[in-house]
């Protein structure tokens, strides 16, 4: 998978927007103001090609970017942000529950958390909604650089244990330093895409 060569392609405002479903695809989600944009950015090279803001709850779509005739990489809206007015709670939580449902081409939802801190109930939400409708996720513990190594280590056999998974069902992350960037993209090659029809809405 050649992430040099990507390209944005639209921002989606409800599933009727949704490009065709030409390639597999792979998810980003992650509370507002996790690094998600900084790690995408990273993850392909580029230094602002997903906009970046220190504003919560900024990212109110679905970013489809192309990896070259390969895949769509999906910048999903943060969650975990109670600033934000019910109607447009409401929005939110369709058109993300919606297009994770749905979308045939999904391979993989990466899940962005901050590894610095103890796990927060929503990442918990995320990942075992996830995992009950039998979504592919990759737990990815970014801002690594943070922390000392010995930190590092003992922060993530935390969130390993709220999460119930080992070392090797996720990823260390610094979008500063590049730690963790070149094995997410081997990663993130691996995934095929997956079919299945469920129900029910998503808990944002």
């Amino acid at each position: 998978m050649n992430f040099n060569q990507v390209s944005f392609v639209d921002s989606v405002f409800s599933l009727r927007q949704l490009p065709e479903p030409l390639y597999p695809e792979i998810a980003f989600a992650g509370r507002s103001n996790v690094g998600k944009s900084s790690l995408i950015n990273k993850l392909i090279n580029r230094k602002n090609l997903v906009k970046t803001s220190s504003k919560p709850g900024k990212t109110r779509s679905l970013n489809f970017f192309e990896v070259k005739e390969q895949f769509y990489l999906v910048d999903l809206p943060g969650y975990g942000f109670a600033q934000v007015n019910k109607q447009m709670r409401s929005e939110w939580e369709g058109l993300i529950s919606g297009y994770l449902l749905e979308r045939e081409t999904l391979a993989c939802v990466v899940v962005i958390i901050d590894l610095r801190h103890a796990l927060k109930n929503t990442d918990r939400e995320m990942i075992d909604w996830l995992q009950y409708h039998t979504i592919p996720c990759l737990p990815v513990y970014t801002k690594a650089d943070k922390l000392s190594k010995n930190k590092q280590a003992k922060q993530a056999a935390a969130l390993d244990a709220a999460l119930h998974i080992a070392p090797a069902d996720r990823l260390l992350f610094s979008a500063k330093s590049g730690l963790g960037c070149e094995a997410l993209r081997n990663r993130l090659a691996t995934f095929e895409a997956t079919t299945g029809e469920v129900e029910e809405t998503l808990p944002l």
